[in-house]
């Protein structure tokens, strides 16, 4: 009896993995392997990335590239009835961990989203899940820790090499979850696009996306991250692109059609794009006048946006958008020059005049909502390329 509740006690802590990890409020402290821990052997890692995105950021769907990006992540979140587990947004795809028993539930979201992207906007998205041990039995590992972005947010860190790994074997078609039959739709609910693009404050917003080169030493690797963070210390809010008041009130034009792609689930698509559009206006209202309303108090929310915001994470490596001037970009280029030339990584940049934003916000009445940050311009998509090149 005393060993069946050890088993049963193990398997909930295992199952809660995640929730019990300690969140970290200092990012740079995130540039060391050792604060990272492994995901048990028997959780699944599922990725999802867009067929060909930087032909559609070429014909200029960048904030449609972001919104299908992040819906698996939104997908999931439903699926396991907003359970926390870690997730890790990347401009046209996105990586998440899930317990065993979200497996089945997870796998189902990703067919779904491949439906729905394909559907609604002729965007073809690949998709994987795979256990953790299978990952570990290929050599790599599949760590994670957490990121107290503000007091209602935490973000999920990735490293090991397992997560890269396993999108790697879903673009050569190794691993796939197929897409869901037709007519088939995922619960798609809170996620939207209405924010206007925000134009940088500082001259540039650089996207970065930096990888430790293979046989690079991991502690070499980790003070080098740490150099460029510090070299983005003396930015605003470390070069943070969401004014500290949060975003503007304007309106983004085609965010409406985009997201009444999203909202339809089957039914009418100008039904629900009166509906988007008739929602954003009345919100576009009480944000522009500041108009509370119940327990909606609009500059209370544009702050939490700005706070909540993802505009840096560690994902195998560093990913950044951040609002800079020319000094500070010349500095961070000239270091990752030297960095690469010394073998330690490699690293893509790509710059624009404004950054843009995708979110999950279940409620407007809860602060734990998020908000992926990606330049408009093409941003993470544009600096992979680079560093593919």
């Amino acid at each position: 009896m005393k060993g069946r509740l050890l088993i049963l006690c193990r398997c909930a802590i295992l199952a809660d993995f995640y929730e019990l990890l300690p969140p970290h409020p200092e990012f740079n402290d995130l540039a060391d392997d050792a604060i990272y821990s492994d995901l048990p052997s028997d959780w699944w890692v599922g990725t999802t990335d867009i067929v060909d995105s930087s032909a559609e950021i070429a014909a200029g769907r960048y904030k449609t590239v972001n919104m299908v990006g992040a819906a698996v992540i939104s997908a999931v979140m439903n699926a396991i009835d907003r359970r926390p587990f870690p997730y890790v947004f990347g401009g046209d795809g996105a990586g998440f961990a899930v317990a065993p028993d979200c497996a089945d539930v997870a796998r189902q979201a990703i067919a779904a989203v491949r439906t729905w992207a394909l559907a609604e906007y002729n965007i073809r998205l690949r998709g994987a899940l795979v256990p953790v041990a299978d990952v570990s039995a290929a050599g790599h590992r599949v760590t994670v820790a957490r990121f107290q972005a503000s007091r209602a947010a935490n973000y999920a860190m990735f490293s090991g090499g397992g997560m890269a790994w396993v999108e790697q074997q879903m673009k050569r078609g190794v691993l796939d979850v197929p897409a869901a039959p037709k007519g088939t739709w995922p619960d798609l609910s809170g996620l939207s696009c209405r924010w206007a693009h925000m134009t940088s404050r500082n001259g540039t917003i650089l996207s970065l996306v930096i990888i430790p080169s293979a046989d690079a030493d991991p502690a070499l690797v980790a003070e080098t991250m740490r150099g460029v963070l510090s070299l983005t210390e003396p930015l605003e809010r470390g070069g943070h692109p969401v004014p500290a008041e949060g975003p503007g009130t304007g309106w983004q034009p085609g965010s409406a059609d985009i997201e009444a792609h999203v909202a339809r689930a089957g039914g009418s698509l100008q039904k629900a794009k009166r509906q988007v559009v008739l929602e954003t206006l009345l919100a576009w209202v009480f944000l522009k006048t500041n108009i509370k309303l119940g327990g909606f108090d609009p500059r209370t929310y544009r702050r939490e946006v700005g706070e909540n915001a993802d505009f840096r994470k560690f994902d195998d490596g560093l990913k950044m958008t951040i609002d800079c001037d020319v000094d500070t970009r010349r500095r961070l280029e000239a270091f990752l020059d030297a960095a690469q030339e010394a073998g330690i990584l490699r690293y893509g940049i790509w710059a624009q005049d404004q950054a843009m934003m995708t979110c999950i916000v279940p409620s407007a009445l809860s602060d734990d909502h998020v908000h992926f940050v990606d330049g408009a311009g093409g941003g993470y998509t544009q600096a992979a390329l680079q560093l593919k090149g």
